[in-house]
């Protein structure tokens, strides 16, 4: 949430990319298979309505020259049902390892979807704050405000077999 000068109203600058691949890939006994579980995202890919927003985001937060990509590996999975629903709501949390510029963290994703057969349709989100990953926050004279929380949303499509 930032707030931008000539705006009178907070504004969710909101960065979105298709960059993101890997997979979590979970046993039938509920756990992770660490071995096969990794989800990357290439950060320089980040795009959101402002240009010079990307740009500065990019070279001074982010520094993407040097930390191209953010890398999520899972642990842990807490509260998914085993096995899995054949159809209906399913709520779990992934809990993990988020390493972003160059910092390990631990996280945990609060997911929420739907089974529909062999298809798992959901969000994940999660939330952190610039100083959790080394990273300086924004500051040029046309942002007047910066919220400190980074909430972060994958949407995603699994495939249970």
């Amino acid at each position: 949430k930032e707030q931008l000068a000539g705006n009178n109203l907070p504004n969710d600058a909101v960065g979105k990319t298709k960059g993101v691949k890997g997979a979590i890939v979970i046993g039938q006994d509920g756990k992770i298979d660490k071995a096969q579980s990794k989800i990357t995202v290439d950060v320089n890919s980040l795009a959101t309505d402002q240009p010079m927003r990307d740009g500065f985001i990019k070279r001074s937060t982010l520094e993407t020259d040097k930390f191209p990509t953010a890398e999520f590996v899972p642990t842990e999975v807490k509260g998914l049902p085993t096995p899995l629903p054949k159809s209906g709501a399913v709520n779990f949390q992934i809990i993990g390892d988020m390493t972003a510029h160059g910092t390990t963290k631990p996280i945990t994703w609060d997911v929420t979807g739907t089974v529909d057969g062999g298809t798992f349709k959901g969000t994940a989100k999660t939330a952190v704050k610039f100083a959790d990953f080394n990273m300086n926050a924004p500051k040029v004279p046309r942002v007047l405000s910066l919220e400190d929380n980074i909430r972060l949303e994958i949407d995603t499509t699994f495939n249970i077999s």
